[in-house]
């Protein structure tokens, strides 16, 4: 059954400012940008909220810099941004690729990575991206700004740390050094949501590092820590794929098994030890 939009409030703030006042002082309001998940929502009669805030149009919330070390992408920067940004390019090219990955042309024209991180689904393409990279998430709100590791943000299926009256404004990433990596598997080559998506970064300097993450294995996107000290320490592939397995949590459901998945991931990290690692 579709939804309609009768009955549903539209706040349109001017700033930034503006925004975080009417989420202190409004809510609960849902803030919407691109719109494309909340339309499917819309589309298939589930989407429950009655009162949205649209940021949209506030130019505050957008931008890609680079600030000594450290890479500052704004909450509505969309893929076809990310996909063009220089910046990008050159500091964090597995998020371009990532962002390329993410359904046709209109929806990267829409879409934002604040609205990805925000949506907190364990399929995002974007989101192992940022927690291989270190990633900080900037949340502002009436009363001030915090800082929140990508680590720590998704805390449950669709769940964050963001607080009712907070904004997703920013992303912080410090330099990521080393060869990225980054890989999707889908039911088809492109507009498909991921079955399995994963990052990775490998720096052979004075020490071996290793930086990995996964989604669509868990109810949250994972940074895979054991199997990172594992491929760090040059253990076995055989040994690291055993303990990817113990870090992983898929399930079964429309787009795919978990024995698929499993399998997968395992294949993933092979292919990670042997382009990344071994090159």
């Amino acid at each position: 059954m579709q939804g309609t939009i009768a009955g549903r409030d539209l706040l349109e703030p001017r700033s930034l400012g503006d925004a975080v006042k009417m989420l202190r002082d409004e809510g609960p309001l849902v803030p919407m940008a691109g719109c494309t998940d909340l339309y499917v929502a819309l589309n298939f009669g589930t989407l429950r909220p009655k009162r949205f805030l649209n940021l949209w149009h506030l130019d505050a919330l957008r931008g890609i810099e680079t600030r000594g070390e450290t890479l500052r992408i704004g909450a509505l920067s969309t893929y076809t941004d990310l996909i063009r940004s220089g910046d990008i390019r050159r500091r964090l090219p597995m998020l371009a690729a990532a962002a390329g990955e993410v359904g046709g042309v209109q929806i990267q024209n829409r879409g934002t990575l604040g609205g990805n991180v925000a949506n907190a689904s364990p399929a995002g393409d974007t989101l192992p991206v940022l927690l291989a990279s270190d990633a900080v998430v900037v949340l502002r709100r009436a009363a001030g700004t915090r800082r929140v590791p990508m680590t720590s943000f998704h805390t449950g299926y669709r769940q964050t740390a963001a607080r009712p009256d907070e904004l997703i404004v920013r992303f912080e990433i410090p330099l990521v050094r080393g060869r990225q990596w980054f890989r999707k598997v889908g039911t088809r080559a492109a507009q498909s949501i991921s079955k399995i998506v994963m990052a990775g970064v490998w720096t052979q300097a004075r020490s071996r590092t290793c930086c990995l993450a996964m989604g669509s294995v868990a109810p949250i996107p994972l940074r895979l820590s054991q199997t990172e000290q594992a491929v760090g320490r040059g253990a076995s592939l055989a040994e690291a794929q055993a303990i990817l397995q113990r870090e992983i949590a898929p399930i079964d459901d429309l787009r795919s098994t978990e024995e698929y998945r499993r399998q997968v991931a395992a294949n993933l990290l092979g292919q990670f030890c042997a382009e990344a690692v071994k090159r």
